[in-house]
């Protein structure tokens, strides 16, 4: 049985604005409505379109602005090309004291086209940030759709998977790992922005079912620039997996790009 998270008091719920309801976004939507928060979601096609997921869910259906007006945090997951896309005046309304978390990642060549910048070495996420023109915090980007939505479990259960969690606001960053243990999950410190190219795509901790403990030294046995490299073995080794591969498959693919010693 999965975790959804605690059901808890109304008056220490938080209104969260959720930016792309695909299986990250929709995912913690669903846990984080679950949980007593008020959940705002929306995507770039308005409120209609994403009003039946919301009515499923307990949530409230809006448009890019309408979730992020009043938040306390913004989740942020969408593709980069979105991101890229966004109003660059989107966020220029929101308090500096409001987190954006952001879990969106770089696949080059598969699902996203090449950005210069990102293949040229700078940090995703502070990529990220500069296109939306504020800092964010980097979390949810390093653990399987699935893993999310089933594996999630209540904190102090042993074996807990962990995600980990990177920003430079301390304040932020607590409110973004205090997220990350309501829907199931240890959360683990990724350090500043600047090093959270720790949990881009491939590194050790990339999406491997870690718990807390193993996720920090995966993190720390990250060697800056070597992920990129692995992009070609990691396009054979999807092909072939297959469409039939399991989530157990998967895991083990991701574990064998780095493992640890």
């Amino acid at each position: 049985m999965h975790y959804l998270g605690r059901q808890h008091n109304r008056s220490t719920s938080m209104k969260i604005g959720i930016i792309g309801i695909g299986h990250i976004g929709g995912t913690l939507a669903r846990k984080l409505a679950l949980a007593g928060h008020e959940v705002f979601v929306a995507n770039s096609k308005g409120a209609d379109a994403v009003r039946p997921f919301a009515d499923e869910i307990g949530a409230t259906a809006t448009d890019t602005k309408g979730a992020i007006s009043g938040a306390d945090a913004v989740i942020l997951s969408i593709p980069l090309l979105a991101i890229e896309n966004l109003p660059k005046d989107l966020f220029k309304d929101l308090p500096a004291n409001v987190p954006v978390i952001d879990t969106s990642n770089y696949y080059p060549g598969l699902r996203d086209p090449q950005i210069a910048d990102l293949d040229a070495g700078e940090v995703e996420s502070v990529w990220v940030s500069r296109q939306i023109g504020r800092p964010i915090i980097k979390a949810f980007n390093n653990i399987l759709a699935y893993s999310l939505a089933e594996l999630g479990q209540p904190e102090g259960t042993p074996g807990r998977l962990a995600v980990a969690v990177a920003g430079d606001d301390a304040a932020a960053k607590k409110i973004a790992m205090a997220i990350s243990n309501e829907v199931g999950f240890d959360p683990v410190d990724g350090g500043s922005l600047a090093e959270s190219w720790r949990q881009q795509p491939l590194t050790p901790g990339y999406c491997c079912d870690f718990d807390a403990p193993t996720m920090r030294k995966a993190l720390d046995a990250a060697v800056e620039g070597e992920a990129p490299t692995r992009w070609p073995v990691f396009k054979s080794k999807m092909a072939a997996l297959g469409p039939d591969a399991t989530h157990e498959d998967r895991v083990a693919m991701n574990r064998s790009f780095a493992p640890l010693q």
